[in-house]
């Protein structure tokens, strides 16, 4: 009996089940509002958009000499907090989602500012999680952008490749992020269901909404893909529909 409690636990405890998505981006000119609102249509995840503290600028005035300025303190001194933009307060719990998409337009080759200063405040909560980036801009490559998210998370685990959507392409970018979550397989991602053995007395069977498990047993224990215990039972049947993300929240 005590190695099939064990084998169990240790079959359960790499069982993500109904992963949660956050969304966070910015979005200065819409093309990536317009993106984040196509994906919400291909996938449930939460959203978060950031906005700068400082309201009423126009970042393509002189030449986006604003965004210029904004992006040069970052890059002359990364490390330093006083280096990044004021941003909204933001109220989300990091702790919740398993995988966390990025939307972020390309300025000056870098990542736009007021979104790394949320990452730059954030990024460490971000350990371990499935990290997707997409990027708008115009032409550039987004290479910079991706380096500036690898600087600001880490430890995050981002996932292969990133999306480059071109200004040109938003108005016509749902096959392009179709195309990319089944690259990236984010429905097994999102429902990080996997194949796996057990011991030949139990029977482990996956339904939608359940996992039941026929066979002699203590207790089972659920882990979500960040390492957090979601459920424990002694009962041979538990529900999931609880562990189903939340619907789509978007700021007024």
């Amino acid at each position: 009996m005590k190695k099939l409690i064990f084998t169990l636990m240790a079959v359960f405890s790499v069982i993500a089940v109904n992963a949660k998505t956050l969304i966070v981006y910015y979005s200065y000119t819409n093309n990536v509002e317009h993106i984040v609102t196509e994906l919400r249509n291909q996938i449930k995840a939460d959203v978060v958009e950031i906005e700068p503290a400082e309201k009423g600028l126009d970042y393509a005035a002189n030449n986006y000499a604003i965004g210029s300025a904004l992006i040069s303190a970052i890059r002359n001194n990364p490390e330093e907090a006083s280096s990044y933009p004021a941003i909204d307060p933001v109220s989300v719990n990091l702790a919740e989602y398993d995988c966390i998409i990025i939307g972020a337009p390309l300025w000056w080759s870098n990542m736009a500012a007021p979104l790394q200063t949320w990452l730059f405040n954030n990024g460490s909560q971000m350990a371990g999680k499935k990290t997707g980036l997409i990027v708008s801009s115009a032409s550039s490559g987004i290479s910079g952008v991706e380096s500036d998210a690898r600087r600001l998370v880490p430890d995050g685990d981002f996932l292969s490749q990133s999306l480059w959507i071109r200004s040109s392409q938003t108005s016509s970018c749902r096959s392009m992020i179709s195309s990319w979550l089944e690259q990236i397989n984010y429905n097994g991602i999102s429902s990080g269901i996997g194949s796996f053995a057990s011991d030949n007395t139990v029977n482990i069977n996956i339904t939608p909404g359940a996992i039941r498990v026929d066979g002699d047993f203590q207790s089972l224990e659920l882990y979500n893909m960040s390492g957090n215990k979601v459920l424990e039972s002694a009962e041979n049947c538990i529900s999931t529909s609880s562990l189903t993300p939340r619907h789509v929240r978007r700021k007024a």
